[in-house]
């Protein structure tokens, strides 16, 4: 399969102690990362890889598809920083910032089936914009309001998976629920399109937890239809990849005996490229696949966090040079596709989208406090009827003081 590569055919890749050094590609190829869009916007052929890629290369339909990508990319970063400002507003309890992995996240997730379902982190919210939920919808949870913010089913992705790595296990669950359901086709991909398939998404530090490791031996034993992507975003809250990895971390898929792929998490037509490659192979027979999408996490962990205690300006300066929105729009200026009236019109309509979230975060009613035991099991339970009771009463208390009484 072009791109994926296993011991027996990858070059050894080494990492030093300085995790700035995993990015230091300068074109297709170098340092086995898969690159088709480098910093300054300029478009490097790789046939094994462009063949992915027609839709947005050739034909009437590649400008809309181009722009979309570019759409998708510039409304997240909107939402994103208008969701920061809400939390520090005081209008959301906490916000995890995805600034700087729009590419990776959009450039995947425009890869996906409607028929796929996807297991996310509490960061890709690109991911989730992508597969139809609404700006609101992501909100809701982070202001408190809510268990969670969506319904898996109507969009097929899990909602946010807060324990780091969990879900993991999760989306290889599901992977083999597909093949008890779905009749395998050839590992040519001749006959039809294949299964659907699942994703998981987490991060770098995600990597040493056991629930990924062990979801790693059970799709490579099983052959699961499933992707493990893998944003290498640098940092794991404040601890960078290099102290849990001398070598990239792409490296380890071939301990589990699992096809891997590294690629530039900020180019978002290689994400596009390899991970419908890998996506067809899951549907077809061929089994799982890890993807590492180097990028760089550019805001703190969240809005609890200050990176300047950790990182110095010059790292971030460095990566803001590759930023993944601004050599997207260089390369879709040079192809005439996106022009001034374009790019406003894209503008207007993220800014309109933002102005209309902060409204409707701002309208947002608290739910009556005991609806926390509305949904706790299917059935009553005498022991949540009993915890609620003792709410109750609890809540009860404050009302008296309110009207003067005694508790």
């Amino acid at each position: 399969m072009p791109g994926i590569t296993d011991s027996t055919t990858r070059d050894d890749l080494s990492q030093s102690g300085d995790a700035r050094e995993n990015v230091t590609i300068t074109g297709p190829g170098d340092a086995g990362t898969v690159r088709l869009l480098d910093a300054e916007g300029v478009r490097h052929p790789w046939p094994e890889h462009d063949r992915w890629l027609r839709d947005v290369d050739d034909g009437e339909a590649a400008a809309a598809g181009l722009l979309r990508l570019y759409e998708d990319m510039v409304v997240v970063r909107r939402i994103d920083a208008e969701a920061t400002a809400l939390q520090r507003q005081g209008q959301l309890a906490l916000w995890p910032p995805l600034l700087g992995q729009e590419a990776a996240q959009v450039g995947s997730a425009r890869a996906l089936r409607p028929d796929d379902f996807v297991f996310t982190t509490y960061r890709e919210h690109a991911v989730a914009y992508v597969r139809g939920v609404s700006p609101l919808e992501l909100l809701r949870a982070w202001r408190g309001v809510v268990g969670a913010g969506w319904d898996p089913y109507a969009v097929n992705m899990a909602t946010p998976q807060i324990i780091v790595g969990g879900h993991a296990l999760h989306a290889v669950g599901y992977a083999l629920g597909i093949l008890a359901d779905a009749e395998r086709v050839s590992p040519d991909g001749t006959g039809d399109d294949g299964t659907a398939a699942a994703v998981a998404y987490f991060g770098d530090g995600a990597m040493s937890q056991g629930a990924v490791n062990e979801a790693f031996v059970f799709a490579g034993t099983w052959s699961a239809p499933v992707v493990f992507l893998c944003q290498n975003n640098q940092w794991a809250i404040s601890e960078p990849v290099s102290l849990q990895s001398h070598v990239p971390l792409v490296d380890r898929a071939r301990g589990f005996g699992l096809p891997g792929v590294r690629v530039d998490g900020n180019d978002v037509l290689a994400m596009l490229s390899v991970t419908r490659a890998a996506l067809h192979r899951a549907r077809t027979g061929g089994g799982p696949t890890l993807i590492e999408a180097v990028t760089y996490r550019r805001g703190p962990h969240t809005t609890a966090d200050d990176p300047t205690r950790y990182r110095d300006a010059a790292e971030v300066a460095a990566w803001e040079h590759r930023d993944p929105l601004a050599r997207f729009a260089v390369y879709l200026r040079g192809l005439g596709v996106l022009t001034a009236d374009a790019e406003a019109r894209v503008q207007d309509a993220a800014d309109r989208l933002a102005a209309d979230l902060r409204a409707a975060v701002a309208a947002i009613e608290d739910p009556p406090p005991l609806t926390i035991f509305d949904h706790v099991y299917t059935d009553s339970h005498p022991g949540v009827a009993a915890e609620r009771e003792a709410y109750a009463q609890y809540l009860a208390g404050f009302a008296d003081d309110a009207a003067g009484g005694e508790r």
